[in-house]
């Protein structure tokens, strides 16, 4: 939908094809609603933030200005994982264990608890008002009793957190990826998103090494970690995974533009 679209949809409260099939009049304060949108819009507001919700996946996500606004390109890496755990090289999990690092709106944990049956899903993020609304959107879709919350910077309180904080069969994680310089040059509208979502440090790899470098700590022998990276980023992305010497069978999905956008990585 164009962004007219989307502004009509949400303050009519109805469909794409409703805004063409009935064409009623907007009310005084239909009007002002959109004037108001189309005000802070002006000013830079994310649009996904001026309505108070995106698509994920096919799900609708509530998104404020607490957490990154989900994109598109995720999908592709919460599709990677739902095809490894389904089918990949014909294994099945009967209760597969997933971790989620930086989970933000809880897009990630939350499609995953919704789309693998039996999944037990622990979503971490160091921001407790991000867990907060991942909490809500988790009970909006009906999984919040499938998925664990936990306030933390990366690994560093899962061991104190979890009765087990080894054994899990998958890691994901959507990170800063964005070069501290290159921040403040943002489109206006993503410099509204937080930056603890967006910096990953001076040459954006900071939570690369960290989660490649300790993730194997925490999967299991057949254990997968799955990373959606930067543009032009995969190549020290794979420097760093081979470094470790931890991880095998990597592989590359591109995104929709043909950029390497996921990087895929069985544990040895």
């Amino acid at each position: 939908m164009t962004e007219e679209e989307l502004i009509l949809t949400a303050v009519r409260k109805c469909r794409r094809v409703d805004l063409y099939a009935d064409s009623q009049l907007l009310s005084p304060r239909q009007k002002n609603q959109i004037d108001d949108i189309k005000f802070n819009r002006q000013n830079g507001t994310p649009l996904q933030y001026l309505l108070g919700s995106c698509e994920f996946m096919g799900l609708e996500f509530k998104v404020d200005a607490r957490v990154l606004i989900p994109r598109p390109e995720t999908e592709i890496l919460v599709e990677a994982a739902i095809n490894i755990l389904k089918k990949g090289e014909g294994r099945k999990w009967m209760t597969p264990r997933i971790l989620d690092l930086g989970t933000g709106s809880g897009n990630i944990a939350v499609s995953l608890a919704k789309f693998i049956n039996e999944s037990q899903v622990t979503a971490v993020d160091i921001s407790n008002p991000a867990l907060d609304l991942a909490r809500e959107n988790a009970r909006l879709h009906g999984v919040h009793e499938k998925i664990k919350f936990i306030q933390s910077d990366l690994f560093v309180s899962l061991k104190n957190s979890l009765p087990n904080p080894v054994g899990f069969d998958m890691i994901i994680s959507n990170p800063p990826y964005i070069p501290s310089a290159v921040v403040g040059r943002l489109p206006i509208d993503v410099q509204k998103e937080p930056v603890l979502a967006l910096d990953g440090g001076v040459d954006g790899l900071d939570f690369y090494r960290r989660i490649i470098g300790e993730s194997s700590a925490f999967l299991k022998h057949v254990g997968f970690l799955l990373l959606e990276m930067g543009d032009g980023q995969a190549e020290a992305v794979e420097q760093i995974t081979l470094k470790t010497e931890k991880f095998c069978g990597q592989q590359c999905l591109k995104d929709y533009m043909g950029t390497k956008r996921i990087m895929i990585a069985e544990v040895k």
